[in-house]
């Protein structure tokens, strides 16, 4: 498109930037996209609106993290929950006049921060390393720890964002989507009003059957009473028609096959998808109903309790599952890796585009029509130096990494934090698990037979990539709305502050010691993949068992193929291939979990045959809901057993 075109474009129409020739592309945003200096944005109620609603989120994300290793986006659902509480806020008078677009865009930004960039090693690199040696972090160490890596990651994304957005215009499409969403609700259509009424029921309806399912004292089990010597919810699923309740010789029990119906896995399983949930459950089932009587039969589990594997010779699900996880994350692993390779053009390019972002098509600031706006690299080099320094002072005094390694870590954590944003611009998915397996790599070779600094160097990575990648995609919202996107940042800046302030706390309550993680309340797959990458490469192969080793190859292997196949099957055969991260999940968390993705993948796939327009409109809000009210009452509920005022499971 021409600069005369651009001229000539009828009044209130917004031209394709990607189509303006680059020299004009800033000044034609700046006259047709723009509304920053006359539309309210980064104000007090919106910044205060969305750190209330991302230390929620961050609550509920750090839950459903420890179960599922998995966390839920922010920005829509918190987009609909600030419209619908301001809606009655207006209602009632409790408010003058209602937020701007661009206030609910700087206030999505505050709560995708605090619900989202915070969080990330929690479930990850920081679970795993209490699982590796038994010690909780000091509070202070992993308040200051969590900011200082959610700084670091938007640091790192000053310079990214002229350079993948104004100039490579990536797509961001959660970006974009969040957008979409805050021009419906703006638009006073009744669609919006649809949406926040469905997830507010939503998060009603899941708050009320988690209080059902574990409050006091769980009053589910009250009515249904636990058969002895059996965990969970008594509802036994038939994997054999028998009326002995076993398979292959097993009690279901103790292979794990108990169905706890969770709505928050259900909820989840309703945004996942078929595709993955069935792969869980398909796995799942391998895993304890074939794997697990073989263990037995062939006397491995004997044979790993007496090497100091396994606490107990008896069969259990969790002597099964600690076998599989081996299988499990090798075929994750090999999945996230091999998908990265497929990502090799956005690697090139953002390696290779590296001083593009510092110089070459820099423009002088004097003729810079938009330097007033956009966030200047000086912010770049003191945010930067500021938590890169803080990192490295923990990393060196908390796990005796040394300081140049910490330097390297941080360098390192630029780098591929370029990649991971470049592949979310074009793709919509951050490939965080890939980059902290590389650096895990990396120092698993520098730093031998030593597994703290090989998790912690990984979760800077890890880390920073997900807080860049989020502000990233924030502030392709706020380019399309025409925001300023230094108040944007600083919106984002905020966030990590009042989501640390949650989270940090949260942490201890949720998982007060480490036999509180590889349960079947918090799994922690996430960290269970850490955890067994640094053990592999400090302790070495040798010293397993050898049917692990033997899964661990054929996990890599599948995964790896089943990922390659993937990526190179045409667009209508995908999804009919197995998920790799769907079957190597199936094999770290709980069976009932699995079926209950399997039975949210249901309930979308029969509402999409019924009524898909219906199924569009409304599953995400309801199953966003669903999940939010579940954990943010579990959280209510644990408040109130530590208080002593509800008696513990």
């Amino acid at each position: 498109m021409s600069s005369e075109a651009v001229a000539s474009a009828p009044h209130g129409a917004l031209p394709n930037l990607a189509e303006v020739p680059e020299d004009i592309r800033d000044q034609v945003w700046l006259d047709t996209y723009y509304q920053g200096d006359t539309v309210k944005q980064l104000t007090v109620r919106a910044v205060v609106m969305g750190s209330i609603l991302g230390m929620m989120m961050s609550l509920s994300n750090l839950y459903i993290g420890l179960k599922t290793g998995w966390g839920l986006g922010v920005a829509i659902t918190s987009c609909i929950l600030s419209y619908a509480i301001w809606t009655v806020f207006l209602k009632f008078g409790w408010a003058k006049e209602p937020m701007s677009i661009l206030e609910n865009n700087c206030m999505q930004s505050t709560a995708t921060s605090a619900g989202v960039s915070t969080g990330g090693t929690m479930v990850s690199a920081i679970a795993a390393q209490l699982m590796l040696t038994g010690v909780q972090m000091n509070w202070k160490v992993l308040m200051a720890w969590t900011a200082f890596l959610a700084f670091l990651g938007v640091s790192m994304a000053i310079p990214m964002k002229r350079q993948l957005i104004n100039r490579e215009q990536l797509k961001f499409p959660s970006g974009i989507a969040a957008a979409e969403t805050l021009r419906s609700l703006h638009a006073a259509g009744g669609e919006a009003l649809i949406k926040a009424q469905a997830l507010f029921w939503s998060m009603g309806i899941g708050a009320v059957l988690q209080w059902w399912q574990t409050g006091m004292g769980g009053l589910m089990q009250r009515l249904f009473p636990v058969k002895p010597g059996v965990d969970g919810f008594p509802l036994i699923l038939p994997m054999e028609l028998e009326l002995s309740g076993t398979l292959r010789g097993k009690e279901l029990g103790a292979l794990g096959f108990m169905l706890p119906v969770d709505p928050l896995m259900t909820a989840a399983g309703m945004i996942v998808g078929m595709r993955t949930s069935l792969s869980m459950v398909v796995s799942g089932f391998a895993l304890f109903g074939i794997v697990g009587p073989w263990l037995d039969d062939s006397g491995v589990l004997r044979e790993m309790h007496a090497s100091g594997a396994l606490s107990s010779a008896t069969l259990s699900a969790g002597a099964i599952r600690k076998w599989g996880l081996w299988t499990g994350s090798s075929m994750m692993v090999a999945a996230g890796l091999t998908a990265a390779l497929f990502q090799w053009k956005s690697m090139v390019a953002g390696i290779s585009k590296l001083g593009a972002l510092f110089s070459g098509k820099k423009q002088v600031a004097a003729h810079d029509p938009i330097a007033h706006i956009e966030v200047p690299n000086s912010w770049f080099v003191v945010g930067t130096g500021i938590s890169g320094l803080g990192c490295i002072i923990i990393m060196y005094t908390e796990w005796d990494i040394p300081l140049h390694w910490g330097v390297v870590a941080v360098a390192m954590a630029f780098v591929l934090s370029l990649v991971a944003c470049r592949a979310t611009g074009e793709t919509d998915t951050t490939p965080i698990g890939a980059m902290g397996k590389v650096t895990q790599l990396f120092y698993g070779a520098m730093i031998p037979n030593k597994p703290i600094p090989n998790l912690m160097t990984a979760g800077v990575t890890a880390g920073a990539a997900g807080a860049a990648a989020d502000l990233l995609t924030d502030l392709k919202s706020g380019y399309l709305l025409g925001a300023n996107s230094r108040q944007q940042t600083i919106a984002q800046s905020i966030g990590i502050i009042s989501g640390t302030l949650a989270i940090v706390p949260a942490w201890y309550l949720f998982v007060p010691d480490a036999s509180h993680l590889g349960t079947a309340q918090f799994p922690a797959p996430a960290a269970e993949v850490w955890k067994s990458v640094a053990e592999l490469l400090s302790r070495g192969i040798s010293t397993m068992h050898p049917t692990i080793l033997k899964g661990i190859i054929f996990g890599g292997s599948l995964g790896f193929v089943l990922t390659l196949a993937e990526g190179l099957a045409p667009k209508k055969l995908r999804t009919y291939l197995p998920s790799a991260t769907g079957l190597g999940l199936g094999m770290v968390i709980p069976f009932g979990n699995s079926f209950s993705f399997l039975l949210g993948a249901l309930i979308t796939l029969i509402w999409t045959k019924v009524n898909e327009a219906s199924c569009e409109q409304k599953m995400v809000p309801i199953a966003s809901g669903i999940v939010a009210g579940c954990s943010l009452m579990a959280v209510f509920i644990m408040i109130l057993q530590a208080a002593g005022l509800l008696p513990l499971e």
